[in-house]
C-alpha cells in the first residue's frame, strides 16, 4: 500500500489506492484511536463520493458512528474535531495534488495529527494483516454539516474591514468557495475559479507551482486590487500577490504574519520549516518571534508548536499554523485574514504590501527546485561530501539536510509526497545563488 505516506495516505486513485483500502481505514481506525465515533468530511475530487461511501461503511461496520460533515475544507474538519471534542477525524482530500489524486488525512483528539510515527504504519499494517468482523449493532451516520456555520462564525472573528481594500481571489474550484464569499461579506472582492470543479479545469490546485499563479497575477493588476490571494485545493494552503502582480515566496508571509502579531502586543516563539529564508528568519529575530527550523510538514509542525508554544509557524509550502488562534493547526483562510489585517494597516499608512516585502526580503533566494531522479540517496550523499570539505558552519539534518556558509545557505530533502529531490538556496548576491546553484546541479546531473 504504497499511499501511506509520512503525513498522511496519499497516491493516484485506484492505483496506489482504492476504495478497499477506504472501507479498511474506516473499519480499523476506531479501534486504533479508541473511539466510537469518526468526524469525516471530503472535497470535490471526482472520486471523493466513491471514498467517502466506502470509509463511512468501514467505520459504520466497525460499530462506530460518523459525523458527516459534507463537503468541507480541511481546516474545517480540525475545527469540528475541537468544537465536537470528536477522539478522531479524517478528511478526504489530496490537497494540492493533481486531479486524479486523493487521499485521506487523519486527526485525534484535539485536531492532532496521525502521521508515520503516531499511528499511520500502525493503520498501514492492521489494513493489510487485520481481521474484519463485522459489528452486530453498526454504528450510524449523523449529519453534522451545520459545522459549516459555526466555522464561517469563527473565522469572522478574525476578519478585518475590508471595505477600503481591494482584493482578488483565486479559489482553484476548490474548497475555499465552500466559505470565503461568507468569511469576507464583501460583493466587491474579484473571485476567479470560484465554482467546484473536481476536475480542476482551469488550472492544477496548487499555487506553489507558480505557473498556477499567472490568472490571479492577471486578475490582481488589472483590478489594482491591494493584495491577490489564491487558495490551493483544500485550502488548507494560501499564497498571495502583492499589488505589483509578484508572487511571493511563502515563507516571506510567516514574516507578515510576525508584524500581526506584534500589532496585537504579542511576543514569543515562532516555528518555520527548515527550507525558510534568513530574511523571514532574521526578520521575525528582530520583532521578537525567535524563530525554531524544524522538519517540513503538518504532522511534525502541529506536534513542534506546542512542544516550543510558538505563537505562530509557517511553511515554505504555504503552510501557517497557530497556536493561540486555531488549536496549533493551519488554515488557508484564517492566514489570508490575518494577511489582509497587516495589508489594511499598510494601506493606512500610505504603504504597500510590495514595500513591505521588499523591506524584509535581503537576500536572493531560489525558491525550491525539483529534480526528479531515482539515486536520490546517492546523490544526497555526493553532495554532503562536496560541501563538507568547504567547512560550512552549520549543518542541520532533522529533515534532509540544510547546509549554511557565513554568505550562502541550501537545504536538500526528498519529497514525502512526490518522486522528487527538492533543493532551496540562498545567498548574499544573485551571483553566487546562480554559481552555487549550477554546482549543485552538476553533481545532480551525474545522477541523472
Amino acid at each position: 500500500m504504497g499511499a501511506f505516506k509520512a503525513y498522511d495516505i496519499r497516491g493516484i486513485y485506484n492505483k496506489d489506492f482504492d476504495k478497499e483500502t477506504a472501507y479498511k481505514v474506516g473499519y480499523f481506525l476506531p479501534s486504533l484511536l479508541s473511539t466510537d465515533h469518526v468526524v469525516v468530511g471530503r472535497d470535490v475530487r471526482l472520486s471523493s463520493p466513491e471514498i467517502h461511501e466506502y470509509l463511512l461503511k468501514g467505520i459504520t461496520d466497525s460499530g462506530a458512528d460518523v459525523y458527516d460533515l459534507g463537503l468541507a475544507t480541511t481546516p474545517m474538519v480540525y475545527f469540528a474535531t475541537v468544537f465536537l471534542k470528536a477522539d478522531a477525524s479524517v478528511q478526504i482530500t489530496a490537497s494540492h495534488n493533481p486531479k486524479e489524486y486523493n487521499g485521506l488525512k487523519i486527526s485525534r483528539k484535539d485536531a492532532i495529527p496521525v502521521g508515520g510515527d503516531t499511528g499511520l504504519k500502525d493503520l498501514e499494517k492492521l489494513c493489510n494483516e487485520g481481521e474484519i468482523t463485522i459489528s452486530e449493532k453498526k454504528g450510524e451516520v449523523k449529519d453534522y454539516s451545520y459545522v459549516r456555520d459555526e466555522y464561517v462564525k469563527y473565522l469572522r472573528g478574525f476578519c478585518p474591514d475590508i471595505e477600503d481594500l481591494d482584493i482578488s481571489i483565486d479559489c482553484s474550484n476548490g474548497m475555499s468557495s465552500l466559505i470565503i464569499k461568507d468569511v469576507l461579506k464583501d460583493d466587491s472582492i474579484h473571485y476567479i475559479y470560484d465554482t467546484f470543479d473536481g476536475s480542476f479545469p482551469n488550472h492544477e490546485p496548487n499555487p506553489l507551482d507558480e505557473r498556477n499563479c499567472e490568472d490571479i497575477k492577471r486578475e490582481t493588476l488589472k483590478n489594482r486590487s491591494d493584495v491577490g490571494i489564491i487558495y490551493d485545493g483544500d485550502a488548507d494552503r494560501v499564497m498571495f500577490i502583492d499589488e505589483k502582480g509578484r508572487f511571493i515566496q511563502p515563507d516571506y508571509i510567516t514574516a507578515v504574519l510576525g508584524c500581526y502579531y506584534k500589532k496585537k502586543g504579542l511576543s514569543g516563539n515562532s516555528l518555520v520549516d527548515v527550507r525558510t529564508s534568513r530574511s523571514t528568519t532574521e526578520y521575525l529575530e528582530s520583532i521578537g518571534f525567535p524563530p525554531t527550523l524544524w522538519k517540513v510538514g503538518h504532522a511534525f509542525a502541529k506536534m513542534k508548536i506546542r512542544e516550543i508554544d510558538a505563537v505562530f509557524g509557517g511553511e515554505l509550502a504555504g503552510h501557517y499554523y497557530f497556536r493561540r488562534d486555531f488549536f496549533n493547526c493551519d488554515s488557508g483562510i484564517l492566514a489570508s485574514l490575518l494577511v489582509l489585517s497587516v495589508v489594511k494597516s499598510l494601506k493606512e499608512e500610505g504603504r504597500t504590501l510590495s514595500q513591505l516585502i521588499d523591506s524584509i526580503v535581503k537576500y536572493s533566494n531560489t525558491g525550491e527546485v525539483n529534480f526528479k531522479l531515482e539515486e536520490k540517496d546517492e546523490c544526497i550523499s555526493r553532495i554532503l561530501e562536496h560541501f563538507k570539505s568547504e567547512n560550512p558552519s552549520k549543518i542541520l539534518s532533522f529533515d534532509g539536510y540544510r547546509i549554511e556558509f557565513p554568505s550562502w545557505w541550501f537545504s536538500i530533502r526528498k519529497s514525502n509526497t512526490e518522486p522528487y529531490l527538492r533543493i532551496v538556496l540562498e545567498a548574499q548576491s544573485k551571483e553566487e545563488m546562480e554559481n552555487r546553484l549550477k554546482e549543485i546541479k552538476d553533481i545532480i546531473g551525474q545522477f541523472k
